[in-house]
């Protein structure tokens, strides 16, 4: 949520159901925000929900209902669990909306057209007393059928004493209606072409609205809808096919090939290929094996296998993807914050409005006719809808566009933050390049046996995690067989690893750390660390006894598309830096092979937050790109986090933005994809503000016939939301730049580590 909340707290969600516009929301979430106990709520008209944190021991979730029930709503609790069925409900109670309102369209459709042409075509004939009763008779039913849910909410916002967009519509319409009736029998001019125009176009209005929200929340359906529906479970040495919901963190669970993985698990038995194109994109299989995670809702390609559960229900990666999505869409923009208060008091300022206009038009030019024809008009033009769906049906769009795109827009912010980035810093080590070391140069002092120093680094280099460790370790077990043992191990952060080995204390790291420690360095030697470091690869240097007994060389390979991303970076108008430990100089070889414009070299990882401090002291709005454990603190300080998906979850917790795909395209896509999800928010509401502003004058002077102002105000709700659909052709291939194209290939340069 927006806001800070109580770690105390408790969070639900809500369908807030009867909501017919943005001021209904204004006046749920003002309400809730008022009680005790509530810390804040948020209700998003667009996606039907309202999110809530309050304190448990202070109000429950029944006293909220009652209080909303008060105002005409109700708050009912939702369970988007993956595989539950949901989303089917969700999208059949859609359905239903849309014929409702499809069938009300072709009703009225008919007797309106009539009831206008006997109005203002048919001339004298539609004077006749027999026509003006066919106008009252087929205006009844589009008024009173047609026309029922706005006057049904109408009444009930009247017996709550407060109003809404269904007010506007049912006042506006009953007193054409009204009017016309009492012309009818004593005579006068009548306005029944008015009123069943009006009901007519709204309901046509309607129709396209619900239409365009429901394409607007496929994305996180389709979400829902991978999860499996059922899971085979052992128990008692049987096979038991049991719903989705009954599965329990523990259960053995049978996946046959071809099946859908239940839930998230660990493997016990079995080995196959699992199918996960569906959670990062990757196209092939990948193995799985005794021991290997797997995540529900991918799907099992070859062998049979055993899973035992470790994650259930809400717990799993893709209910974790799809709260992630939902908790953006359910969020709200900081612009989005004035239309709430505007919406608010929109409805009963423009009753006001309407009625000053009726008394004007009356009093002051002796024109009740005029007066109500007018009043009318504005009543209907003035409708807040367009206003409250402006900013929210745009968020739902482009979060759910970056979903299916592997783009999780985490915090509503970001969408704002992405604006105003100027420098994108990159992690260099598994960000812009693969992480995949290997051992290209095994350098030995005079007199030194290679076999010997390979055995001793490789037994300090062992249990490594590091990239590089792990590539000298693995070279050396494979030259030399059995590495000798190693024991009291010190690893200084950044600089090396420390063990003692045959005896003897062994020191492998960097150059100048060695140099600290007092090991001196061979002038042929220094000549050769001078020359690999000008390559662009990393040397690492080891030794004992006061003496540097070797080098060795290890190079990574640059992620296929760097340059490529890296140059659509700067065409989008911001500089890129790159972040890493390495000494300047091999450093500065990287960054000129794709293209960066700033090197920040020889940082340690605990310096990394510190580096991105340093550049937002200079002016710079910075955008961090990284996937490990020691970039948690740098995403975290940074303007906009970024979180390369196939890295640490420390990593992903620690960001705004995650990529799900683990492809340096996505980090261009992203941040074009937000600016252009925040510029159709403000589209949006510019068009929603001067609808409105402009509208409602033009109304109150006779410019607008009410007709045409049902039209209006029907087409305005209608275009904010075509105009947020149009996020869904966001990244194809004819909107697209760097961030949706791939290479097959990597680059092989070689590329040191951080």
């Amino acid at each position: 949520m927006s806001a800070t909340t109580d770690p105390g707290s408790e969070e639900l969600e809500f369908t807030a159901e009867g909501m017919t516009c943005g001021a209904c929301a204004a006046r749920i979430q003002k309400t809730l925000n008022r009680e005790d106990g509530i810390e804040v709520a948020e209700v998003n008209y667009a996606t039907g929900r309202a999110r809530v944190a309050y304190d448990p021991g202070v109000i429950d979730v029944q006293r909220m209902q009652q209080r909303i029930d008060k105002l005409g709503y109700q708050l009912i609790p939702v369970d988007d669990t993956p595989g539950t069925g949901k989303e089917l409900v969700e999208r059949d109670t859609e359905a239903r909306a849309q014929r409702s309102w499809r069938n009300r369209v072709i009703v009225s459709v008919p007797p309106t057209l009539v009831v206008i042409w006997l109005a203002m075509f048919s001339g004298e004939f539609g004077e006749t007393t027999a026509m003006r009763w066919t106008q009252f008779v087929l205006t009844v039913p589009v008024q009173f059928w047609v026309g029922w849910p706005f006057l049904h909410e109408m009444a009930r916002r009247a017996v709550r004493f407060s109003a809404n967009m269904d007010t506007l519509i049912g006042l506006g319409t009953l007193a054409a209606f009204g009017y016309s009736t009492v012309a009818l029998f004593y005579g006068g001019f009548l306005y029944f072409e008015v009123a069943a125009a009006i009901v007519a176009l709204l309901a046509l209005g309607r129709y396209f609205e619900a239409r365009a929200k429901s394409r607007a929340g496929n994305a996180i359906r389709s979400l829902l809808e991978l999860g499996a529906k059922e899971a085979r479970v052992l128990r008692d040495g049987d096979e038991v096919q049991v719903p989705i919901g009954e599965v329990i963190v523990g259960d053995l669970l049978r996946v046959r090939p071809g099946e859908k993985v239940p839930t998230d698990g660990e493997v016990v038995d079995g080995a196959s290929a699992i199918d996960e194109s569906m959670l990062t994109g990757e196209s092939m299989p990948v193995e799985k094996t005794v021991g290997d995670q797997v995540a529900g809702a991918t799907v099992n390609a070859s062998g049979a296998l055993t899973v035992r559960a470790t994650a259930v229900g809400s717990d799993t990666a893709l209910a974790q993807i799809v709260k992630l999505v939902q908790d953006a869409q359910g969020g709200k923009a900081p612009v989005q914050r004035l239309a709430d208060r505007i919406s608010g008091v929109f409805v009963p300022v423009v009753i006001v409005i309407a009625i000053a206009t009726f008394l004007v038009w009356w009093l002051a030019f002796g024109e009740p006719l005029m007066g109500l024809t007018t009043a009318v008009a504005v009543l209907i033009i003035a409708c807040p809808c367009a206003l409250g769906l402006a900013t929210p049906i745009a968020i739902m769009v482009g979060t759910g566009r970056g979903a299916e795109l592997g783009v999780l827009i985490k915090r509503i912010e970001t969408l704002e933050a992405t604006r105003h980035v100027t420098t994108v810093v990159f992690d260099k080590t598994g960000t812009l390049t693969r992480g995949q070391m290997s051992l290209t140069d095994v350098l030995v002092a005079d007199g030194e046996d290679e076999d010997r120093l390979l055995a001793r680094v490789g037994a300090v280099e062992a249990d490594s995690e590091h990239p590089i460790g792990q590539a000298i370790a693995a070279v050396a077990k494979d030259r030399v067989g059995s590495l000798p043992a190693a024991s009291g191990f010190d690893a200084p952060a950044g600089r090396g690893v420390r063990a003692d080995v045959d005896g003897v204390s062994v020191l492998v790291g960097r150059p100048g750390w060695l140099a600290d420690e007092g090991l001196a360095l061979p002038d042929d030697l220094a000549q050769e660390i001078d020359r690999l470091e000008h390559d662009g690869r990393t040397v690492v240097a080891t030794g004992w006894d006061g003496q540097v007994r070797g080098v060795l060389a290890v190079a990574d390979t640059l992620k296929a598309d760097a340059a490529e991303v890296v140059a659509e970076l700067q065409r989008l108008g911001m500089k890129v830096a790159m972040l890493t430990g390495d000494n300047a100089r091999t450093a500065s070889a990287i960054a000129q092979q794709v293209g960066i414009d700033r090197v920040l070299s020889e940082v340690m990882p605990d310096d990394k937050q510190g580096e991105i401090s340093r550049l937002q002291d200079e002016g710079e709005v910075v955008a961090m790109v990284g996937d490990g454990v020691n970039d948690a603190p740098a995403l975290v300080q940074a303007d906009l986090g970024i979180a390369i998906g196939t890295g640490t979850d420390v990593a992903i917790e620690s960001s705004d933005l995650t990529l799900l795909r683990g492809d340096l395209p996505g980090v261009a896509l992203a941040i074009s994809l937000s600016r252009r999800t925040y510029r159709t928010i403000l589209q949006n509401l510019g068009w929603a503000f001067g609808y409105n502003v402009a509208a409602i004058p033009l109304a109150a002077v006779g410019l607008l016939n009410p007709m045409i102002a049902g039209g209006a105000m029907a087409f305005s709700s209608v275009s904010v939301v075509l105009n947020a659909l149009r996020l869904r052709r966001f990244g194809r291939a004819s909107d697209r730049g760097a961030g949706g194209r791939t290479s097959s290939e990597p680059t092989p340069v070689p590329a040191p580590s951080a």
